[in-house]
């Protein structure tokens, strides 16, 4: 029975990412690496389709095996959180809404640059 759950939430995951690509408020690349990882739980030909998807899989790889992300991917990850946090600041957001995310946003951007580079 677990397998079928996690098999069920590797699919809503791979769905909200899919999702996500396309639209800005949902990020994709957390909700596919938790694809991976049920994946990997409630099946594992479905994790290594996910691998080893054309347009997702390399970036998932880097990240599987190497706790990775290019450097191109870090850039734009720190630029989309900087945007994110500006237009916030931009709507005229109250003080603490603003000290609040940046520090959030801050830590993810922070995380995300201090990822190796792959090898």
């Amino acid at each position: 029975m677990g397998r079928l759950i996690y098999l069920s939430l590797a699919y809503l995951f791979f769905a909200l990412g899919v999702v996500g690509a396309f639209l800005p408020v949902l990020p994709t690349t957390p909700f596919l690496l938790l694809a991976v990882w049920c994946g990997a739980k409630g099946s594992t030909r479905f994790k290594w389709w996910l691998l080893r998807h054309p347009r997702y899989g390399p970036g998932l790889r880097l990240w599987y095996r190497q706790g990775a992300i290019p450097r191109r991917g870090k850039l734009i990850a720190v630029a989309v959180i900087a945007s994110s946090w500006l237009l916030i600041y931009a709507k005229g957001s109250s003080t603490e809404l603003l000290l609040i995310t940046g520090f959030i946003l801050s830590c993810s951007a922070l995380f995300v640059a201090t990822r190796p580079d792959p090898h």
